[in-house]
């Protein structure tokens, strides 16, 4: 009972956070912050947001797994990714976006790949989310 409840609300934290940053920060911030700041502030907030995911998300496995396995190896898939999102990904497109803003042609279609990757991924670890929380239904 109390594992199943530790990985409701890890779930739900989890996706809550996810759909808010998507829907709400993420957009606010480039809409209404000038374009000098709007990057530099979402750089700020990556990483905790990041953290957030990874933290979420290797709590609802470790809770999970002696209820769900399946589910706990999802959200130990989600934590994995976010780990290599935050690590790997996200310095990458963190230099890719300098180097276009310093005058690198090339590096923008690079950015542009690295950014298209990082939101599909990002959206599949919401759908994997949403699919484990409608699971607790």
């Amino acid at each position: 009972m109390i594992l199943s409840a530790a990985a409701l609300l890890a779930t739900a934290l989890l996706l809550g956070g996810m759909v808010f940053f998507a829907a709400a920060v993420a957009p606010l911030v480039f809409t209404r912050l000038p374009p000098e700041w709007s990057g530099r502030f979402i750089r700020q907030v990556f990483p905790v947001y990041y953290l957030w995911v990874l933290g979420l998300s290797a709590a609802a496995s470790v809770a999970l797994l002696p209820l769900r396995l399946w589910d706990a190896l999802a959200m130990a898939a989600v934590a994995a990714l976010t780990a290599w999102l935050r690590q790997g990904l996200m310095p990458r497109i963190n230099a890719l976006s300098d180097a276009a803003q310093a005058g690198d042609a090339a590096a923008k279609p690079r950015f542009d790949r690295a950014h298209r990757l990082s939101v599909v991924l990002n959206m599949a670890q919401l759908l994997v989310a949403l699919v484990v929380l409608l699971r607790f239904a």
